[in-house]
């Protein structure tokens, strides 16, 4: 699972950081002081975990929650007992951590932020949905449909993308988080803030690009990861 740490004290997050790296399936994409930092990061970027201080300068980590209209799991590591109650009014809150944390203790939050995970995603794919093979653009008025497996690029442009198929591109007035959505995982990675490219079309790799068609892609630190853990399943 893909996880970030929020924490203003440097010895927390360290303390921290040395649990994840003893559990194999948890990957650091980044560490915050603030909650503040930590928005602009989600905005961005998909995780699966977010380990949580609750007292913090300037906004703390029950107001950081609520900022969150699409949340993650999250455990709390944190030295004050008194929030427990509160934490656990949302779905989304794994586990409360009681400062200074113990690795098996640590261990079992994990085990249960996976489980949870696990059994979301059984559940999404015992519902019968279909995957859409293809969706509509809006174009000087007219609906023009665009098969997903031809897409092989998708590149932000100020308020505009650059959706980038095998026969043609189209330019359209949207976001990339907003196209992201409609995408379906298996298909499609978000490489950088600026580039969401189609797994099954990369050519090659090197250092911190990849090479779609024509096209160089840069790939960010904190999404290489996850890139480097599909490319097992191809």
């Amino acid at each position: 699972m893909n996880c970030i740490i929020i924490d203003d004290e440097k010895m927390a997050r360290v303390i921290v950081r040395t649990l994840c790296n003893q559990i194999e399936s948890l990957n650091i994409l980044q560490e915050f002081t603030n909650a503040i930092e930590a928005i602009k990061f989600l905005n961005e970027n998909r995780v699966d975990l977010i380990f949580l201080d609750i007292h913090m300068p300037n906004f703390t980590g029950l107001d950081f929650i609520k900022t969150l209209k699409d949340p993650p799991k999250i455990i709390f590591t944190t030295s004050d007992p008194k929030f427990a109650i509160e934490a656990f009014e949302y779905d989304f809150i794994v586990d409360y951590l009681l400062k200074p944390i113990e690795l098996h203790r640590f261990e079992k939050a994990v085990l249960k932020a996976e489980k949870l995970q696990l059994s979301k995603a059984k559940t999404i794919s015992t519902k019968g949905y279909k995957v859409k093979n293809d969706f509509y653009v809006n174009i000087d008025r007219r609906l023009i449909k665009i098969d997903l497996s031809s897409i092989y690029l998708i590149e932000a442009k100020g308020d505009y993308i650059n959706i980038k198929t095998e026969g043609k591109n189209y330019v359209v007035h949207s976001t990339l988080k907003k196209i992201e959505e409609k995408l379906p995982d298996s298909l499609f990675l978000k490489v950088h803030r600026s580039y969401i490219i189609n797994v099954k079309k990369i050519i090659d790799i090197e250092d911190n690009s990849v090479l779609i068609k024509n096209d160089v892609v840069p790939v960010s630190r904190s999404n290489r990861p996850e890139l480097m853990k599909r490319l097992d399943l191809l």
